[in-house]
Formats: structure tokens, sequence, C-alpha cells
């Protein structure tokens, strides 16, 4: 990998190594969600695949296949997503000129403090097929607006690039 890839390259200039390095790994983007009149809740609930114990995807390769409500993020699809993942997420916050949160493991070096600060689901999510359709109300970890979020989102992009344009020309490519 390159380093400090995720501040010198946009998200379509990542090799597939250090597209999958940006994944903190929390398990946020596999947990239920509903989105219901333009709102999206998100439940504890993990997808049947996803280990709670790691948040990590049981079998990554064939996920896609195997879930068919699960979604692939790509370098093009990250803005049809960003008002349905985590505001932490990492491709979210690059492809909104953010920084990484500090906790991030590209930056923290290991996932441990990420564990610290509650970021993983393993410590509140419950597996799928475990609860009824009443029973998983009881488990809504978040709600939002998908146009709020978009709207806040695409604020935060206008107003990065025009901040960050100068600086992104001679940002590590020797240019």
């Amino acid at each position: 990998m390159r380093d400090r890839f995720w501040e010198k390259y946009s998200l379509g200039e990542l090799n597939s190594r250090e597209w999958e390095a940006l994944c903190d790994g929390c398990g946020q983007c596999c947990l239920k969600r509903r989105v219901e009149n333009g709102m999206v809740t998100v439940y504890g609930v993990a997808c049947e695949l996803l280990d709670i114990d790691t948040a990590r995807c049981r079998d990554y390769a064939n996920r896609l296949r195997k879930v068919p409500n699960c979604h692939e993020l790509t370098p093009t699809s990250v803005p049809q997503y960003q008002g349905w993942l985590p505001e932490t997420c990492a491709y979210v916050r690059l492809y909104t000129n953010q920084p990484l949160p500090s906790w991030h493991p590209l930056l923290a070096g290991d996932r441990s403090r990420m564990g610290k600060k509650g970021i993983t689901i393993s410590s509140y999510a419950v597996a799928s097929g475990t609860l009824s359709r009443r029973q998983k109300e009881r488990h809504v970890v978040s709600r939002w607006s998908v146009s709020k979020r978009r709207q806040q989102n695409a604020k935060k992009i206008s107003q990065s690039r025009i901040q960050a344009q100068p600086l992104r020309l001679s940002a590590g490519r020797g240019k």
C-alpha cells in the first residue's frame, strides 16, 4: 500500500488492497436497515453472514450471491450509499473530503481503539433470525433522514472542494 494513500488519492485511484484497508471493520454497514418514507432505520441486528464477535463477514467473497440485499460498495457507488452508511464510514468521509477519525485502524495502527470507543457492533448486535419483527423494533440503533444526510454531505463536498482544490493539486504526486 502507498504511504498515507487516503490523504493523497481519490477513491477511484485506490488499488484493491487500499480500498479494502479503508474499511475499519466496524460492522455497521452489515446491520439490518429499513428505508421508509425517506427515513433510514438501523437495527442492532446483524446480517446472517456477519460474525458478531469479530465484526467481519464470514464469507466476504460470496456475500453478494448469498445475501440478496447485500450491497457492493465501489468508488462509483459511494454517492448512492452516503445517506445509508454511518457518518464515520471512511468511504463516505473521503468522498466528502473529510479526514479519517482518529480511531481508524490506518491511523491508530489496529482496531483496539475502536473497541474501547464502542465503534464496532460487537457489544450490542444480535444475530439475524433470532428476533420477531416486533422484537426487532426494540433494537433500533439509529434513525435519520436520507435527504437531510445527503444534503449535509453535499454541502461538505462543495465546501471542501472549494477549499481543498489548490492543495490537492500538489498533494503527494510530485505535481
